[in-house]
């Protein structure tokens, strides 16, 4: 499953990624740890890496089960997306917010896809005895 590998080890160097620029906006907009307010432009790239964390603490898992039950390459291509969503998301969000909605399309869709696609397989294996 060398195609799920990439695609998580992907997913998890872009949420590093989507961190260092919020330590990056930290220093550019003078918002001194702890802090998580106080300036509209830091707070904007704080939410996309929250956010990102959000949805990978159930990206990861159900890539790696739907791989179990369906083509790992097919599971890596909705993955792939998913990428493309956080990408999309976070170039939209920290420029202007309204507009973050195709990139959060992009990466929570593929998250359903990925969970029905575990529901699915699984009901089919457990009915299969």
């Amino acid at each position: 499953m060398p195609w799920i590998d990439l695609v998580t080890c992907l997913a998890l160097v872009q949420y590093l990624v989507f961190g260092a620029l919020v330590g990056r906006a930290r220093g550019q907009y003078g918002v001194k740890a702890p802090a998580t307010t106080g300036n509209e432009l830091f707070e904007r790239h704080y939410r996309v890496q929250m956010n990102t964390l959000e949805l990978l603490v159930v990206f990861v898992p159900a890539l790696w089960m739907a791989a179990k039950y369906w083509s790992p390459t097919a599971m890596a291509a909705v993955g792939a997306v998913y990428l493309i969503g956080r990408i999309l998301y976070q170039r939209a969000y920290t420029r202007a917010p309204a507009q973050r909605s195709l990139g959060f399309m992009l990466s929570i869709v593929p998250v359903a896809v990925l969970l029905v696609a575990v529901l699915a397989g699984a009901a089919r294996a457990a009915l299969a005895g």
